[in-house]
């Protein structure tokens, strides 16, 4: 295997696992994580369904094909991830409450980032003609020189 390959598969389980233990710990209602979130002002209700969603995000990191899914995981991880460090600095948590999400961000950014190919989204752009040159301007009068149709 590349070390791309090897390097983003390690990111990729770093970051499921993670988010996917804090999210069935959430789930599960453990208390000392249902405390901790509590004290940053969230009801339990909340909480059980983050855990949910962090669960099937960290699932759908996982598992094959889904690209369109991936990058939604991608980006609700990262929203809970931000999340988590404003909760955390709103509420005066200690410095490792705002380091472990930033750390976690890093893991999550380079997981998108180093993907295969195969678990990326393709490039409309690259697979389109560019239509842009070819539309008549917003007015809907058409350039000298151009046919409208």
């Amino acid at each position: 295997m590349k070390p791309k390959v090897i390097a983003s598969w390690i990111c990729t389980v770093a970051i499921a696992l993670f988010i996917g233990s804090g999210g069935l710990a959430q789930l599960l209602r453990v208390p000392r994580n249902v405390e901790g979130m509590m004290a940053l002002g969230y009801p339990l209700h909340f909480i059980v369904l983050l855990g949910a969603w962090k669960v099937l995000g960290a699932l759908t990191l996982l598992a094959p094909r889904m690209r369109l899914v991936k990058e939604w995981a991608y980006f609700g991880i990262f929203v809970d991830l931000s999340g988590a460090i404003v909760a955390a600095a709103a509420n005066g948590a200690a410095a490792f409450h705002i380091l472990a999400p930033l750390v976690l961000i890093g893991l999550l950014v380079a997981s998108w980032a180093l993907r295969p190919a195969s678990r990326r989204l393709p490039d409309v752009r690259a697979t389109t003609p560019n239509a842009a040159s070819e539309a008549p301007p917003l007015g809907g009068i058409a350039r000298p020189g151009t046919v409208q149709g």
